[in-house]
């Protein structure tokens, strides 16, 4: 498969828009959608999915996965590649980026009251390979791909590499 992600950056203007339309967006509008800190920010070529993965220095953390790759943001609005493809591709980007992978790997948070009703919360990672490893204090379901899990890394597509600001 063709990756379909560009990099992008973390105040992209096109990015934003879709980061904006996300549940957990705390300051819609503002142009920085990322957490503080390190932070490798994909957008598709088509702008219909916003990735962003956050590598937070473990002392600032307050989750029990203090140290893991945090995917922040997540947000998929329609386009021809399915949720979970789309995120095992930017896992795969991710790697390229940053060739260390922390021992937790990767980890996300997903407020089940806030996503579409379904069997599974998080469903599209599920499948594309994290595993429920409990909740956080606040009740968010935690899931986790651990560096075993994960594809191989994969530069993103440099023949149309798009810096988005």
């Amino acid at each position: 498969m063709t990756s379909p992600w560009r990099l992008s950056h973390c105040a992209s203007a096109d990015a934003r828009l879709l980061a904006d339309r996300h549940y957990n967006r705390q300051h819609p509008g503002t142009p920085r959608f990322v957490p503080p800190g390190r932070c490798f920010v994909l957008l598709t070529e088509d702008h219909s999915a916003v990735w962003a993965t956050s590598w937070p220095y473990a002392e600032y953390v307050r989750h029990d996965w203090a140290g893991a790759w945090v995917n922040s943001l997540f947000r998929r609005e329609g386009g021809s590649y399915l949720a979970s493809d789309l995120i095992r591709s930017a896992v795969a980007h991710t790697r390229a980026r940053w060739p260390d992978v922390p021992p937790l790997g990767m980890v996300t948070f997903v407020d089940a009251e806030q996503v579409r009703r379904k069997r599974d919360p998080g469903r599209c990672y599920l499948r594309a390979g994290f595993c429920r490893v409990g909740q956080t204090r606040g009740g968010l379901v935690a899931l986790q791909l651990l560096p075993e899990d994960m594809p191989e890394a994969e530069p993103v597509p440099t023949d149309q590499l798009e810096l988005v600001f």
